[in-house]
């Protein structure tokens, strides 16, 4: 069975934000050795300039992956977490470099990148969005919806653009509000929406999980870590915090955070696939 992780920033003191393709590598080991099989390194907001390095670091490991796998997590591709967001839901993103969507802009970011580029994330409500969603998708790339403010109709338009995904729901978005359900309530109720889950149980309280288990289409729910440099280095530790408290990410592996759900009473075949079958058939593979 595969075991997918589709959105790691990086782990055991090793991230994405690098030019060192070893570091790469060292974060698909280590990824490996908790039983993930495959995984998209997350690339952060920053210059064209720097994600572009950043992604021909991820291509250049993905090549010297293919010669020698080793026991280590299959890199399958990378996901843009951005530039494209709304700085006022930037998490802990850097929002000086969020960018206005255009197909201009879209092009000298991604241009030499396509064949590796799975997922981009996009707010759907930013002006120009609906027509870059719909770019990325005629390129055969997954938009996500996330970090974003986006009513329910927002979110419904950038859906009907040809978005398919949700990035780590009710994280970095507008809550949900009984006269606005907004984009998490968008992802909750729309059956053909995947949508990214932080199972920690501290990203998401428990009883928030409950409920996105309980309403959401099962077949449509992706467990991922979005574990960060730091992740892995402090034992106990469900996520990751700067000190102001603000979350930087988590940091359990998904088969952690599968394992802490078990302990919760969730049922065990609905879990796993969460981390195989839902996000193999959300990449279309």
């Amino acid at each position: 069975m595969n075991i997918i992780d589709i959105h790691t920033h990086g782990l055991g003191g090793f991230d994405t934000r690098t030019t060192v393709e070893d570091h790469i590598l060292r974060i698909a080991e280590l990824h490996g050795l908790q039983g993930v099989t495959e995984i998209l390194p997350a690339v952060y907001p920053a210059t064209i300039k720097v994600m572009r390095e950043n992604m021909a670091v991820i291509k250049n490991a993905m090549e010297k992956q293919n010669a020698s796998l080793s026991g280590a997590a299959r890199i399958i591709g990378l996901h843009l977490e951005g530039p494209f967001l709304n700085p006022a839901k930037c998490g802990a993103l850097n929002a000086m470099t969020f960018l206005e969507p255009s197909d201009y802009r879209m092009s000298e970011l991604i241009e030499g990148f396509e064949d590796i580029i799975r997922i981009v994330t996009v707010s759907p409500e930013l002006e120009g969005a609906p027509g870059l969603i719909k770019s990325l998708v005629q390129r055969g790339i997954i938009v996500s919806m996330g970090h974003s403010d986006a009513t329910y109709a927002e979110t419904e338009a950038g859906f009907r653009a040809g978005a398919t995904g949700i990035t780590h729901i009710f994280n970095a978005m507008r809550g949900y509000h009984h006269r606005e359900p907004g984009i998490a309530g968008f992802g909750l109720l729309n059956r053909d929406v995947y949508i990214e889950v932080i199972a920690d149980l501290y990203h998401l309280h428990p009883a928030t999980l409950e409920l996105v288990f309980r309403v959401k289409n099962p077949d449509r729910i992706v467990v991922i870590s979005d574990s960060v440099r730091v992740s892995g280095l402090y034992a106990g530790k469900l996520a990751a915090a700067d000190n102001r408290g603000r979350l930087l990410g988590g940091c359990l592996p998904v088969t952690e955070a599968i394992k802490g759900l078990l302990e919760k009473g969730y049922e065990e075949e609905m879990l796993m696939k969460c981390i195989s079958e839902n996000p193999e058939r959300y990449l279309m593979r």
